[in-house]
């Protein structure tokens, strides 16, 4: 009858320093299906690498070696966990559960990667408990359990998907006498039912309750009691398992539990990885929406004075524009008012700090000697009266049109003060008019702080000179804006003979600000993405860490059937999780220093693009850096990985 497990001429040789130690040499075996065999032999002899090699965890250097009649030889990695977890139950001697995972679920483990749905993998896993007296212990993790009762996990984690072979190392080293009999006697249970078993020991009293002992000696086979009285079974001859292809969700849905359940273990060391993430992400939805709420104001004050707008402004370029430099006069607003698509034309000679008196009240703002046209050019109304007219400009008459924060100053009783005399620099002025309420610009200034008068009256009587601050020109048609502009600037300079002055197109400047703006906000969102990436590499060596702890479990995991894609996918989304997490914290945080900043007086615009660039730009940090130590992970060697401390 052909042997379940064979081995022919296995040899397996390890790295001692300079020289290699041969774990085995050259055994031949064959263990039948149904058999109780025990590997007896000292300390070093190679009872464990000849487990390893028998639960396909290992590979031996020389020989072969046959399950059911495969050589496992051919067998990719992938391929021997999918065996491991059909066809192999490992009962380790320091236990190996989980130490943050409950009872049920350690025994739930091998189910997991044979992708059994999760409510019949629990069920079977309660019912394995109970059977071993452990039915009011389900919910205790290994910390809370005597030795006995660990192992007792053990054994029912190695049945969980009904393996016909138990391999057990040394599985009553741990215990004391009265429970290591108990866990004798368990495999002897599992025997009499049809199991293959396989018991690891040093002792010569344990491996008596077998009916087969083979004693190893430095790699070699020294006695075999034989097959002697053994009851066989049939060999399972049949094809070998292949990898499960669970469905996508429920495996991304069992590795998100288990990420969640490594996160709770290491709460504080989860809390300052995820410290690095939420800074990131707050940071940059708070720059960006600063930078956008910066951006918004700049913009809003251009275009508020409308995109039809040209602006002459005093002094040559590179020259910063002041009211002091005598180069614009009214003559040119005259000259430019002829030109074609000229809509209307207004020039302005402007006094900051002006004393404006009535009766016994007095205040001081900015008094603006303006046209006519002021009001058509900047699309300003006035709420009561009248703006002053042609006549009173050529007149030079006193007359006056207040602001209405001027009107509430010197008329708090309010009403129509239409009528009503102020004193302009101990001038009378009638006033004409008041101006319908703006409030403040996007620079918190007050825009109704101001009155106007006739742009003449403003030369000869209160600022005594002929030469204006500014020329600001309608136009018709913004599509001919920058022929008008030409225009204007070949006028101008035939009548002053250089280029003293500066012409703006309110159309491009937006443009020039917007993209100035632009960059600006780049500039703040880039210094805040680099947050980020510091929080993403703090992942990473957090995770890195991590793997170096969780070696021992890593192993564990692959001995009971994870493939690599298993492991790669369980610490891609622990890492995913981190940063995912800690996006949404910090989108919180970020939209509550966004609001705070703009409870101060700072500008600010909401908007969903930030906090989604934010995010993704954390979810993409989770799996950028998470693919590393996933990958170390998943590339570990089990057997090495179960042995580590």
């Amino acid at each position: 009858m052909a042997a379940l497990l064979q081995l022919n001429n296995v040899s397996k040789c390890y790295s001692d320093g300079d020289g290699e130690v041969k774990a085995l040499d050259g055994i031949s075996l064959g263990i039948a299906a149904g058999e109780f065999v025990a590997l007896l032999g000292p300390s070093g002899c190679g009872k464990s690498t000849l487990m390893n090699i028998l639960g396909c965890l290992d590979r031996p250097d020389d020989g072969s070696y046959h399950v059911a009649g495969h050589d496992v030889a051919a067998l990719d990695g992938d391929a021997l966990a999918a065996l491991r977890c059909a066809r192999f139950g490992f009962v380790f001697q320091r236990y190996n559960l989980l130490p943050a995972a409950s009872a049920e679920e350690n025994v739930e483990l091998p189910a997991i990667y044979a992708g059994q749905p999760r409510e019949a993998r629990r069920e079977r896993a309660r019912q394995l408990l109970t059977r071993l007296g452990l039915g009011e212990r389900l919910t205790h993790k290994p910390g809370q359990l005597s030795g006995g009762q660990q192992q007792r996990v053990s054994i029912a984690r190695a049945l969980v998907n009904d393996a016909p072979v138990i391999l057990a190392d040394e599985p009553t080293g741990a215990l004391d006498s009265h429970s290591g009999q108990q866990v004798l006697g368990l495999l002897r249970q599992l025997h009499s039912v049809g199991r293959t078993i396989v018991l690891i020991t040093h002792d010569a009293e344990i491996a008596r309750h077998a009916q087969r002992i083979i004693r190893l000696r430095d790699g070699r086979i020294e006695s075999d009691s034989g097959c002697a009285g053994v009851t066989r079974l049939p060999a399972a001859n049949g094809p070998l398992p292949v990898p499960a292809t669970a469905q996508a969700l429920p495996q991304l849905a069992e590795a998100l539990r288990m990420a969640l359940a490594s996160l709770r273990a290491k709460v504080l060391r989860s809390a300052l990885t995820l410290l690095g993430v939420i800074i990131g992400v707050a940071a940059v939805v708070t720059m960006l929406a600063i930078g956008d709420g910066s951006k918004a104001d700049v913009v809003n004050r251009i275009a508020a004075m409308g995109s039809n707008l040209l602006l002459v402004r005093p002094g040559a370029a590179g020259i910063r524009p002041s009211g002091e430099i005598a180069t614009l006069t009214a003559d040119d607003a005259t000259a430019m008012a002829g030109l074609p698509n000229i809509d209307s034309v207004v020039p302005m000679r402007s006094g900051s700090g002006v004393t404006v008196r009535q009766g016994n009240r007095d205040t001081q703002t900015q008094i603006q000697g303006v046209w006519p046209s002021y009001g058509r050019v900047k699309d300003w109304d006035v709420s009561q009266g009248s703006f002053f007219g042609q006549r009173e400009e050529t007149a030079q008459a006193a007359v006056i049109v207040l602001g209405s924060s001027v009107a509430d100053s010197l008329f708090p009783a309010g009403g129509n003060v239409v009528g009503q005399y102020v004193m302009v620099s101990s001038i009378p002025f009638e006033v004409v008019g008041v101006m319908r309420r703006k409030g403040a610009n996007s620079f918190g200034q007050d825009q109704d702080d101001v009155a106007f008068v006739p742009l003449s009256t403003a030369q000869s009587r209160l600022f005594g000179q002929r030469y204006v601050n500014s020329l600001t020109v309608k136009i018709r048609d913004t599509a001919l804006g920058g022929a008008t502009e030409t225009m204007l600037k070949q006028l101008l300079l035939a009548r002053h003979g250089s280029e003293d002055f500066q012409l703006r197109n309110t159309a491009s400047l937006l443009a020039m600000v917007s993209a100035t703006q632009n960059t600006l906000t780049l500039l703040l969102g880039s210094v805040a993405a680099i947050s980020l990436l510091v929080g993403g590499i703090g992942v990473m060596n957090i995770m890195l860490v991590s793997v170096t702890e969780r070696t021992r479990e890593i192993g564990l995991r692959m001995a009971t059937g994870a493939r690599m894609g298993n492991i790669l996918l369980q610490f891609n989304v622990e890492a995913v999780l981190v940063c995912g997490l800690g996006g949404l914290v910090g989108i919180a945080l970020g939209l509550l220093t966004v609001w705070g900043v703009s409870q101060a007086g700072v500008s600010v615009v909401y908007s969903l693009l930030p906090p989604l660039l934010a995010f993704s730009c954390a979810f993409v940090t989770g799996c950028v850096f998470g693919y590393l130590p996933a990958r170390q992970a998943a590339r570990m060697d089990p057997v090495l990985a179960l042995a580590a401390e």
